[in-house]
Formats: structure tokens, sequence, C-alpha cells
């Protein structure tokens, strides 16, 4: 069984930059919620800073194109490592 490339890298995109989002939301609604992850997100992105409304919608576009390109990452090396499927008859 092989992985689609495609199909991953968005899922995973989907799943990290929403993460980030949600969580960078739930920051500004809740001070306290999140921070810790949100020091360690923008420890790794450079120019993300945590803060406003603006600053979720840059770490969210960040956690979507890193999530991407670790989904299609992922599913690449799957993919070699599964090597080619057989015919079984």
């Amino acid at each position: 069984m092989r992985l689609d490339l495609k199909a991953l890298a968005i899922a995973a995109g989907l799943l990290w930059g929403g993460a980030v989002l949600f969580v960078g939301a739930a920051h500004l609604l809740w001070p306290g919620y999140g921070g810790a992850f949100l020091e360690v997100v923008s420890s790794i992105y450079p120019g993300y800073e945590v803060g406003g409304f603006g600053s979720v919608v840059v770490g969210a576009g960040y956690g979507l194109v890193d999530g991407a390109i670790a989904g299609l990452i992922l599913a690449w090396l799957y993919n070699a490592a599964a090597g080619s499927p057989t015919s079984r008859t």
C-alpha cells in the first residue's frame, strides 16, 4: 500500500496549522492557555511572536506550510521504504 503524497501533505498541514491556530486563538481568550507551547512555536518559526490576532494568523500560516512539508516528507519516506507493490496471484 502506498500513501498519496498530496493527500497526506494537505492533511498534515491542516492538522498542524489548525492546532497552532486553535491554541493561538485560545491564548487570546484566556492569556495563560498554551503559553509554553506558543513560546516553543515562536522559537522555531522566524518572525512569529506570541501576541495579538495577527500573530495567530502568521503562526497558523507557518504551521500550515510546516505541516504540509512534514507530511510530504513522511509520505515520501514511507513509500520509499514500502517499495513497489508486488502482484500476488
